[in-house]
């Protein structure tokens, strides 16, 4: 099955004027991967009609970041799509997104300056701008995240609630290569040498997940020990930060704290940027 294509506005409203029953929303910066795919097969699971949406999307990206280089794959992405039963992909160009400088734009608030948005400021802003974007245009009545991009899928929720957003936003698991490292567009800039290094993000998540029967800092320590490991090796592993946090606010907890967490990862190796996660829960079971 080929999707419809929109390209433009008008496009895209006539085309979602023919949907009937549920719409789900798949937003995507493109360079499609197995992990995109399982949250396609999940709006399918959600929804009698899947869209996907496909832009890279400037404000984002920092000026240093690989907004130049990242991978754009359109072709390959719509054949992707088709494998998997898409029926309208939505693949706007930046002069559509954005007629003009957005002077108004979603602040993502204290929630998004910590973590991954102390390490990338103003990143959470472009993405909820953006996302916001795409649901008034698309008008999904749900829309589909990954567990992997954490932070951002609490922040999503959180614009949700507080602006009264009428979409349902559904997470789905963290896909992983055959090695552990979590899937990921940015996985193809990685040497062979490079993407070694690298899986001491998950190796990292792992051992901390093994230490959580003796609580947040158990877990901490351990997950630090493989990354110190990694800082050490040959192309090293470049910090950016390790958490461990309530997944509803992003703010990091103690010992004492029980219920849900997780434990967050970033780091560089190289040029490129990865992160990881993996939930934890404390003090109740499971």
């Amino acid at each position: 099955m080929t999707p419809v294509i929109a390209k433009t506005r008008d496009e895209l409203a006539a085309v979602r004027g023919g949907v009937t029953g549920r719409l789900a929303l798949v937003p995507t910066m493109g360079a499609l991967h197995e992990g995109h795919r399982s949250l396609i097969r999940r709006a399918r699971e959600l929804a009698d009609t899947v869209a996907v949406s496909i832009f890279v999307n400037p404000l984002q990206f920092g000026p240093n970041e690989d907004f130049d280089r990242y991978p754009r794959t359109f072709a390959a992405d719509v054949e992707a799509c088709a494998a998997e039963g898409v029926d309208i992909v939505f693949a706007p160009t930046r002069e559509v997104m954005y007629p003009s400088e957005p002077l108004v734009r979603v602040d993502s608030g204290p929630m998004g300056r910590v973590v991954e948005g102390a390490a990338r400021p103003g990143h959470f802003d472009g993405v909820l701008t953006v996302v916001l974007k795409l649901f008034n245009l698309v008008r999904p009545d749900v829309a589909v995240f990954g567990e992997k991009d954490a932070q951002q899928l609490a922040l999503i929720r959180r614009m949700a609630a507080d602006l009264d957003v009428p979409v349902e936003i559904v997470a789905a698991p963290t896909v992983r290569e055959f090695d552990g490292l979590a899937l990921s567009s940015r996985n193809r800039y990685l040497s062979p040498a490079e993407r070694r290094t690298a899986l001491a993000l998950s190796q990292a998540l792992q051992a901390g997940a093994d230490a959580a029967a003796g609580g947040p800092s158990a877990v901490v320590r351990a997950a630090r020990a493989v990354l110190d490991k990694a800082a050490a090796a040959d192309p090293p592993l470049a910090l950016d930060y390790l958490v461990l946090v309530d997944p509803a606010t992003f703010t990091e907890i103690d010992d004492a704290h029980t219920g849900p967490a997780v434990l967050a990862v970033a780091g560089r190796v190289g040029t490129t940027h990865l992160i990881d996660n993996v939930p934890l829960r404390f003090g109740e079971e499971s």
